[in-house]
């Protein structure tokens, strides 16, 4: 009697933890249901901040090393002797490697992390908006493309500078930075807050102008594409093939504007004024001193922006909105 009781306890307890297992299950199937409705029903702009973040870590983490040769290429004083070989950018890359290994490579990673999740997806939920409210009906003409990326772009640089800073004087190697946040509270205490915001004018003559002549390239060399390329599922890789184009075409003409920028926010305390920047490395290094970095940034700005436009526009159809 007493054993047959202890057994149906056991049924019902196994019974009940049947029950209950189902209803989890059924809960976390019904909690991940209505993560996904809220965000198929968000704000078509949140979508576009979205998808912006996301792309822009996937390209930022894949190409940091150029990144950092690039800033490291720029910050160097010319104190060699003449006639002394040339340091390029596989010198440097080598010199990465052999002193701080080969996570060197990704130092500033952090602080771009930091910049790129927001600071993309500012500038594509931006750029949607914008291009929703004045270009609804038709597309943009050329023109009106370089003022839609650059608008987009001052927008997502200006509230982004103070983090631009920190990354270029974590990639320059000069300072002994441990944490994004220590670097925030290191500079408002030494140097004041205003530090945060030095190179805004060449940071704003650098990337506004990039992204207006990318937007505009990209866009009319995609607007070049047969009908059958645009609609086949080769897509994506013409339109990734119309990214580096328009890359290569806007790093060249950003370049100089890209050096000042880094020598002011890596040595503020030399330079009151950009002009000041500008004058130092024509004389220190001559007119090829501006576009001194140019092929890693190039290359970086290049791979960087084709595929972050390409993986945006890939999650923006998915999401059924057209980008």
């Amino acid at each position: 009697m007493d054993s047959g009781r202890v057994r149906t306890e056991k049924v019902i307890r196994k019974e009940d933890f049947d029950h209950t297992r189902t209803t989890l299950l059924d809960w976390n199937f019904f909690s991940t249901f209505k993560i996904t409705m809220e965000l198929s029903l968000a704000h078509p702009a949140l979508k576009a901040f979205m998808c912006g973040s996301l792309s822009g870590t996937c390209s930022t983490l894949l190409f940091q090393p150029l990144d950092l040769v690039k800033t490291r290429l720029q910050t160097l004083h010319s104190n060699m002797q003449p006639g002394s070989a040339r340091v390029g950018m596989v010198t440097v890359f080598l010199s990465v490697v052999r002193t701080e290994k080969l996570i060197g490579l990704w130092k500033g990673v952090s602080p771009s992390f930091v910049r790129t999740i927001p600071g993309v997806g500012i500038y594509f939920s931006t750029y949607y908006s914008l291009k929703q409210h004045y270009f609804l009906e038709q597309g943009p003409g050329a023109m009106e493309s370089v003022l839609l990326g650059a608008g987009a772009r001052t927008v997502a640089g200006v509230c982004m500078l103070p983090v631009t800073v920190i990354k270029t004087r974590f990639e320059s190697g000069r300072y002994n930075y441990v944490s994004v946040a220590g670097a925030l509270r290191s500079v408002c205490q030494t140097e004041g807050p205003r530090a945060l915001f030095s190179g805004l004018t060449a940071t704003l003559l650098r990337d506004a102008p990039f992204s207006g002549l990318y937007v505009m390239f990209y866009s009319q060399g995609k607007n070049t594409l047969p009908q059958e390329i645009s609609a086949s599922p080769y897509a994506p890789l013409a339109n990734f093939s119309c990214g580096i184009l328009a890359g290569v075409l806007a790093s060249l003409v950003t370049q100089p504007a890209d050096v000042v920028k880094t020598h002011v926010q890596v040595s503020p305390h030399l330079y009151k004024r950009t002009a000041d920047a500008v004058r130092y490395i024509y004389n220190e290094h001559g007119f090829p001193g501006f576009f001194r970095g140019g092929v890693p940034r190039s290359l970086r700005r290049t791979m960087i922006a084709a595929m972050a436009w390409t993986v945006y526009e890939q999650l923006m159809a998915r999401m059924g909105l057209k980008s």
